[in-house]
């Protein structure tokens, strides 16, 4: 077995991760990065699937995710805007399609009225949240024990508005039903990218992509460390104390001063600690889970929805798949829909057959864009819950009242072991700009301890 000496050990060769081994090798430590899969870049996994390129994984970049846009630019890498000429389409609660520009649905007046007032109320709370410290917002207990659909419909009986302003953080971000996220964690995922107007505004959050796709960012990363990078390597054993950690892997073992857990806490349960991890972190990690969302590619010959002067941006409460999109690769002649089908959704789903699935999701997308939609020369479902070094996607959150308990130990260190990963970002929550911005703070901090 082979065995080796570095300054700090990184488990996850995701872009948290990598981001940190490079910032700590810039800084003159030696590192060791140990990946469970046999590639690296986490929930961002870019392939060719039936000779189509499809980012299984993560794909956007918005304006406000600067981290993650140095690095593209560093990366040398260039960016495209995401497709959105022409009309967005929108069903209401009888059926019905609109086509509609803007930011605002095609509902009532009264619908409408609803939506802009709680969405200003929204806002306001937002700007209040320190998105790093939620937890120390006066009301943050009071608004961690109230789900964020009981708070809405104490808002308005109107339940197209309770429908449309919950989907944004609940279905579309957090990927849980509204029921069992909380007031504070939906305004937690609204502060991470500056306001809950954002969240609903497509055409900020979803604004560019990476041609060639996201993953190169990771793989770029990993190329600059070289054989610090070592694949199919799960963690089993963490030994740690006052003099450093042991890490045991499959094939390896690695003698480290510090360690970097850089993946998502709900696979922590996957390394056995020698000795344990304190009582506060065993009751924590109970309390966190991945959401469930399917990410549905359909490519088709051409992008035959551009012709009806539609943009392909189409959403819907009502919906199968809740909301999708044009996602057509840069330079490509054909056309790509992305859609999404989450949590209860995706949970009903998965009890049928795989075809009888992929009908139900391609007939809701039929909705949106006609009958051509039923017609994919590729079909493709990301199925992140049945990937066992991920369990769910997009991320890890509280249940009920656990982001106001358990919120301000995320990220504290346990003697010589630190954590990092998107999933306990601030700015960046659960997307790609915050597992960078959390891999340069963890480095940071390693740095400083070294150095004391």
């Amino acid at each position: 077995m082979n065995e080796i000496t570095r300054d700090v050990v990184i488990i996850g060769a995701g872009a948290a991760g990598l981001t940190a081994a490079n910032e700590l090798r810039k800084k003159g430590l030696s590192v060791a990065v140990l990946e469970a899969r046999d590639r690296v870049g986490g929930r961002l996994w870019t392939d060719v699937i039936d000779g189509a390129m499809l980012e299984i994984g993560g794909q956007w970049i918005s304006p406000d995710q600067t981290a993650l846009q140095e690095t593209v630019a560093e990366l040398g890498l260039s960016t495209y805007d995401r497709y959105r000429e022409g009309d967005s389409v929108y069903i209401g609660p009888d059926g019905t399609l609109s086509r509609f520009t803007g930011e605002h649905f095609p509902v009532s007046e009264e619908t409408g009225r609803e939506i802009d007032r709680i969405t200003e109320m929204l806002d306001a709370m937002t700007a209040e949240i320190d998105a790093d410290r939620p937890w120390a917002h006066p009301k943050a207990a009071e608004w961690d024990a109230i789900s964020w659909l009981e708070w809405l419909k104490a808002q308005t009986s109107d339940d197209e508005a309770v429908r449309n302003l919950a989907f944004p953080t609940g279905s579309a971000m957090l990927t849980k039903p509204v029921a069992t996220v909380s007031l504070l964690q939906s305004l937690h995922m609204a502060a991470s990218a500056g306001s809950y107007s954002h969240l609903v505004d497509a055409d900020f959050i979803l604004d560019k992509r990476v041609v060639g796709g996201l993953q190169q960012v990771p793989i770029l990363l990993a190329e600059r460390l070289g054989e610090d990078v070592f694949l199919e390597q799960p963690v089993r054993f963490l030994e740690w104390g006052d003099d450093g950690v042991t890490a045991r892997a499959d094939g390896m073992i690695v003698h480290a001063r510090h360690a970097l857990l850089a993946h998502a806490p709900v696979l922590y349960d996957r390394i056995s600690f020698v000795p344990p991890l304190p009582r506060r972190q065993h009751q924590m990690h109970q309390h966190i889970s991945m959401g469930f969302v399917i990410k549905v590619h359909a490519v088709y010959e051409t992008p035959f929805w551009r012709d009806k002067g539609l943009s392909g941006t189409a959403f819907s409460p009502y919906e199968l798949s809740h909301e999708a999109y044009d996602n057509t690769n840069h330079g490509d002649e054909r056309g790509t829909l992305v859609g999404f089908v989450s949590d209860l959704n995706a949970d009903g789903v998965f009890e049928l057959s795989a075809e009888e699935r992929k009908a139900r999701i391609l007939e809701s997308l039929s909705h949106y864009y006609g009958e051509e939609a039923k017609n994919p020369v590729v079909y493709y479902e990301s199925d992140w819950g049945s990937e066992e070094w991920t369990r769910g996607a997009y991320a890890a959150s509280f249940d009920l009242g656990g982001l106001s308990r358990y919120g301000k130990d995320l990220r504290e260190a346990v003697g010589p072991i630190h954590f990092a990963c998107s999933d306990m970002a601030g700015a960046g929550f659960q997307h790609v700009d915050g597992a960078i911005r959390m891999g340069r703070l963890v480095a940071e901090q390693i740095v400083a301890q070294v150095r004391a």
